[in-house]
């Protein structure tokens, strides 16, 4: 008996636990969070029906009240004076009367006139047909009199004095009652009310909500893995606590733009099971003084509300820049919001269970007293992507997409050195649309191809008029970087040589590294002026004149050249000496001149040996020119002709072959078109079927 009962007990107690459990669990869904949706912005459903009702009744009062009060008003033309009553009453020209007596006694004689008659009222004539006056008291002499002149008499008892009053005062209340509904919505009966200044423009991320996990994010494992922990925190916090840890306070995500810092933070959303508040840096800013560090202070206190949580503040770089920064310093109204974020995050009070999550491309403009341990803890980089993460990249971007047989996602994380995750995506996009614009059923190679030119060196521009000689000069300009780029051991594989103008290009060349590069040697560093300046050196050669068309790659052989001497040592006449110089940005805080590290002798040396590393592969190049000359003018007739050159005909050129009549991707392409019996369609199935025939 005793353990049948022991157990009925122990079940008992643990159906009890489960049952506050999911009142907890249900408790923790239900957020009256500022009056705010879960979509960020308006009211919660029972505020707004409460609100709607309050709408209702203060319509139906305002009717009620015009209904009363032009029945209090109904059939009555005039109030008259008492003397004016004894003279209508004398000339005998009231047809009937009501006697209207109140509970203070107080009688009221509203009476018909046989005709209209003209009284005067403030001075003016007035013609009315009713009329009502005050009557002081009603004695047996006054009903005689009103009997003699053949009235027709009919008494009514009055509603009192208490209906009357509400009636006289109903206006004004309802008055008052507009007046104190309109106030509240305008301080803080919503984020649009506008005198809610100093609320946080915060935005509450639910379940309901669309979820982004880690399964989503590529290429920042690093970032991932810091991140999760957070989130494994957040769950089981006793697992850390045991040996003495700490949630971390703070979190801040930098990188370059577009390599997924927000993405990051959508996933944090998704994945954690506690309440995850959004908000730009740039919404605290405001015109009016002291409003910033208000809404940083209503934000921690809904943060604390609702602890354990995360808080994520996007470019924070808006409110967190470095104090004193700027020409006239002093202190202004972000410096007064940065202060007021930095006590909240570690000051006095403790706030334990949130966790703020920033991001920022700007790192280097942040208030140091924001970056210390107890603010933010960890510094998470969420840098580039290298050629493992672009794959990943293309794997998630693409999973939606159909592709066609001949896409190598490997390759194409290869040929996108430098990219971000944002370019990639974009890429991805770019292409799809590109082959739904072909009316094809999938996505091949050569859209991704097209959409990466695109993206890399900019929209094709065939509708720009161009004359045959630059036309010509052009080609042969690209010719020189594409030769020399294929003679060059050292130097960057040629990934495409056009002649269709992209951008605010005539032409352009474009070269691709065969791996991620962390380091750069002299040899390669040599190589890629010598690149540079072949264009320059073709038109010499072939045309014995020179051009504006090389202005921007004077411009890159002359910066690389200017690194080499005065940042990496790679000059032999001043040796392993660095002459660089950090340009601070003024409004930073920072000084506005700074004092040369070196003499004027130096500078003339550094000049000089500028000027020979660019003369020497100038020549370099030109030699390397002249020595193929004859495959010069072949290769740049043959770019004429087709416009667009890969690096596989480049290949077949070198060799000495003739040039199939279209490529493999192109062909690929045409065959994944879905022909409907449009009129282009046949002309492209045509034009597909003369190459096949002629391949």
């Amino acid at each position: 008996m005793s353990d049948n009962s022991n157990k009925k007990n122990d079940d008992n107690i643990n159906q009890n636990k489960d049952q506050k459990k999911g009142q907890n669990k249900d408790q923790k869904k239900f957020n009256p969070f500022n009056d705010y949706n879960p979509k960020g912005g308006g009211s919660n459903p029972q505020n707004k029906f409460a609100k709607n009702m309050m709408l209702w009744f203060v319509i139906s009062a305002v009717i009620f009240s015009m209904y009363v009060m032009y029945q209090g008003s109904a059939g009555v033309d005039q109030t008259i004076t008492y003397s004016e009553y004894k003279k209508l009453l004398g000339q005998d020209l009231i047809e009937s009367a009501v006697i209207y007596k109140t509970q203070l006694n107080d009688f009221e004689f509203r009476g018909t006139l046989k005709k209209p008659v003209t009284v005067y009222d403030n001075g003016r004539p007035v013609e009315i047909s009713k009329f009502s006056t005050k009557l002081g008291v009603l004695d047996s002499e006054t009903e005689k009199i009103w009997e003699a002149k053949g009235i027709a008499l009919k008494y009514e008892e009055g509603g009192g004095a208490f209906w009357g009053n509400i009636i006289w005062f109903l206006p004004w209340i309802l008055l008052i009652g507009f007046y104190v509904f309109f106030m509240k919505r305008m301080q803080g009966g919503g984020p649009r009310g506008i005198f809610s200044f100093g609320k946080a423009k915060v935005r509450l991320q639910t379940e309901n909500s669309q979820k982004t996990t880690f399964k989503d994010v590529a290429g920042v494992d690093e970032a991932k893995y810091e991140l999760e922990e957070v989130i494994e925190f957040l769950k089981d916090p006793n697992k850390f606590k045991r040996l003495g840890g700490k949630i971390p306070r703070g979190i801040l995500l930098l990188g370059p733009p577009g390599t997924g810092k927000t993405l990051l933070a959508r996933a944090v959303s998704g994945e954690a099971d506690v309440p995850f508040f959004t908000i730009s840096g740039a919404d605290f800013v405001e015109m009016f003084v002291g409003v910033g560090a208000s809404r940083v202070r209503d934000l921690f206190e809904q943060a604390k509300k609702n602890s354990p949580c995360i808080v994520f503040i996007d470019e924070i770089d808006a409110v967190g820049r470095h104090r004193g920064a700027g020409l006239g310093g002093g202190h202004d109204e972000r410096e007064q919001t940065l202060n007021q974020l930095l006590v909240e995050m570690d000051g006095f009070e403790q706030n334990s269970g949130v966790i703020i999550i920033a991001a920022t491309n700007r790192p280097d403009v942040l208030d140091p007293a924001l970056l210390r341990p107890g603010r933010f803890d960890r510094q998470v980089v969420v840098d580039m992507p290298d050629i493992k993460g672009r794959e990943g990249i293309f794997i998630v971007h693409t999973k939606d997409i159909p592709l066609g047989g001949d896409v190598d996602l490997v390759v194409l994380a290869k040929g996108t050195p430098g990219l971000s995750g944002a370019d990639i995506a974009n890429i991805v996009n770019e292409s799809a649309l590109l082959a739904a614009r072909r009316n094809s059923d999938k996505v091949t190679m050569y859209d991704f191809e097209h959409a990466k030119d695109k993206i890399l060196m900019g929209v094709e521009r065939r509708s720009l008029v161009i004359s045959d000689k630059e036309k010509k000069m052009t080609a042969y300009h690209e010719m020189g970087h594409a030769l020399v780029g294929k003679l060059l051991p050292d130097a960057d594989p040629v990934h495409k040589v056009t002649i269709i103008p992209r951008g605010r290009a005539l032409g352009v060349t474009s070269f691709l590294p065969a791996e991620d590069y962390h380091t750069r040697s002299k040899d390669y560093i040599d190589a890629t002026i010598t690149m540079a300046l072949a264009g320059r050196a073709a038109e010499k050669l072939v045309y014995k004149k020179l051009s504006t068309g090389a202005a921007n790659d004077l411009q890159r052989a002359t910066k690389l050249a200017k690194k080499m001497v005065c940042e990496w040592g790679m000059s032999d006449v001043l040796g392993p000496v660095t002459f660089a110089r950090e340009h601070d940005e003024v409004f930073l805080g920072r000084e506005i001149s700074q004092p040369r590290d070196h003499s004027e002798e130096t500078a003339k040396v550094i000049d000089a040996e500028v000027r020979s590393i660019l003369m020497k592969h100038s020549n370099r190049a030109e030699e390397m020119l002249s020595e193929n000359m004859d495959l010069l003018h072949r290769t740049a007739k043959i770019l004429l002709e087709r416009e667009i050159l890969d690096s596989e005909e480049l290949d077949i050129l070198l060799k000495g072959d003739e040039l199939p009549p279209i490529n493999k991707q192109k062909m690929n392409a045409i065959k994944s078109m879905n022909f409907n019996g449009d009129t282009n369609n046949k002309k492209e199935k045509e034009e597909s079927g003369e190459a096949t025939e002629n391949k």
